[in-house]
């Protein structure tokens, strides 16, 4: 919920994108088809081979492979069924590891061409291991809890020294599914009457817009509730905690499919295909620019001081106050708005995202795509 403390950044992976609900020219929408960046906006291409240590070709080649892996990984989890137990990519070596419990779904990796990695749980087993957190698990200094399909366990984030076993013990878990982290700072949300260009609600407080749809945009669940009044109209649904999600209709304004790049132009918003775990993802932020950093996990939970929230994108993004609601980008693909994190963009930090498709089916919102 909105406050004049951190409240949500108003998902990646970096910097809160927001939706522009001001039409641009075209020219300032998208790149040309001869400027050399393959559709994909250049200031998402620039930021996205900064933190990869490229230049925009080898930013495209990234995004190229992603757009691959995404199909492999998905025919995987299909063929796979209940022996499937994630996929993560490495795009250094542009390598796609597939984790599998039986020797029939490891055949079925090496066939698509992912790396197979045999391990003890099922996707479905760690799902049901963090579902207990959620349904009433360790409380006390847990902060968030996500699922690692890099080491096939729950992963439990603690402000205090805790035993993994005991963790484990609690929610009737296999001790070897459970890893307990430690943290020294519990994620808030960052919504806030500061910051840049934004939303504002009820003529108080400020909120980044998400993603166009037809009809309005969808944004932070923590920023309004449903009835609360904007600047482009009002919110018609929001759901927070639990979920982080709301969408706000705009029936006197035009959104548009595209997310501002902060540095003059927009993104083309083309789809919303959930990147894999080890992508590069990238925001933009109302109040701290673009960002990128790579997805680390997905069905993350946070408990927030407001309550816990469940089912969010854990990235390695910063963000800071003010960027609540904003856009979560692999590429032109929607993945997410913003929900929270610890850390900032001066010495890095946590961000978590609602993933936009769950927005979009809660309300059977259309996605605005061009």
């Amino acid at each position: 919920m909105k406050s004049t403390t951190r409240s949500a950044l108003g998902i990646a992976a970096l910097s809160l994108a927001f939706t522009s609900i001001m039409t641009a020219p075209a020219s300032a929408q998208t790149p040309g088809p001869d400027d050399g960046s393959g559709g994909v906006d250049p200031g998402l291409l620039s930021a996205m081979a900064e933190e990869l240590g490229t230049d925009t070709a080898g930013a495209l080649d990234v995004l190229a492979f992603q757009d691959t892996a995404n199909a492999t990984t998905a025919t995987l989890a299909d063929e796979t069924g209940a022996a499937y137990a994630g996929s993560w990519l490495d795009e250094s070596t542009r390598t796609v590891y597939t984790a599998v419990t039986t020797a029939d779904a490891r055949q079925a990796a090496e066939n698509a061409g992912a790396v197979p990695v045999e391990v003890t749980y099922s996707i479905d087993d760690l799902e049901a291991i963090s579902a207990r957190l959620s349904e009433g698990g360790p409380v006390g200094d847990v902060t968030s809890w996500w699922i690692d399909v890099t080491t096939n366990q729950v992963v439990v984030e603690t402000l205090g020294d805790a035993a993994a076993s005991e963790v484990a013990a609690q929610i009737g878990a296999p001790a070897d599914a459970v890893r307990v982290e430690t943290t020294a700072e519990a994620p808030e949300t960052f919504a806030t009457i500061q910051g840049g260009i934004a939303y504002t609600i009820n003529g108080t407080s400020r909120c980044s817009v998400g993603f166009a749809v037809e009809g309005g945009f969808v944004t932070a669940g923590h920023c309004g509730r449903a009835g609360a009044s904007t600047n482009y109209g009002t919110f018609r649904g929001s759901s927070f905690p639990g979920d982080d999600y709301a969408w706000v209709a705009t029936p006197s304004h035009t959104p548009v499919a595209t997310v501002s790049d902060y540095a003059g132009g927009a993104v083309a918003v083309a789809g919303s295909t959930p990147a894999a775990v080890g992508a590069t993802v990238c925001r933009s932020g109302s109040t701290t620019g673009w960002h990128c950093g790579q997805v680390q996990a997905y069905n993350s939970s946070v408990r927030y001081a407001e309550g816990t929230v469940s089912g969010l994108i854990r990235t390695s993004v910063c963000a800071e106050r003010g960027d609540s609601g904003g856009s979560l980008l692999a590429g032109n693909q929607a993945q997410g708005v913003t929900s929270g994190g610890s850390g900032n963009c001066s010495t890095g930090g946590t961000t978590y995202f609602q993933p936009v498709n769950e927005i979009l089916q809660a309300y059977g919102l259309r996605l605005l795509t061009r």
